[in-house]
């Protein structure tokens, strides 16, 4: 079952996005979970933000394609001038018989930038 909140992200894969087994490339779901990340930490801190850290990247089962793939993050810590997401993936397949399954849990850390791409405080929060 998926959380009870919206996902951050939510996509398709396709046949170009596989490895030489037919599962997706976990370079590809990488790929997406910063996305997912860049987006909640861009939110919160109002504005640019780079990816500096991956702290943990779990893959829990493969993604295939065809499955609609659904990103559901949370802002876990703030610092001074950084944002650590964590994010976790589902995957929905099969939708004669819709099955659910957990893929990939991950932790990013984000840092806030201004536009001289230095790293900048947080001065203000998403109030969602």
């Amino acid at each position: 079952m998926l959380p009870d909140r919206a996902p951050v992200l939510r996509v398709v894969p396709m046949p170009a996005d596989v490895n030489q087994h037919g599962d997706i490339f976990g370079g590809w779901i990488m790929a997406q979970v910063d996305i997912a990340g860049g987006v909640l930490a861009a939110r919160y801190a109002r504005g640019r933000v780079a990816t500096v850290a991956v702290n943990s990247f779990t893959f829990k089962q493969p993604v295939l394609v065809g499955d609609v793939v659904s990103f559901f993050g949370d802002v876990v810590r703030v610092g001074r001038t950084s944002v650590t997401v964590s994010v976790e993936v589902f995957a929905q397949r099969n939708p004669m018989e819709l099955v659910t399954v957990k893929v990939t849990e991950a932790s990013l850390t984000y840092v806030a930038v201004g536009a001289d791409r230095r790293p900048r405080e947080l001065t203000v929060m998403a109030t969602d």
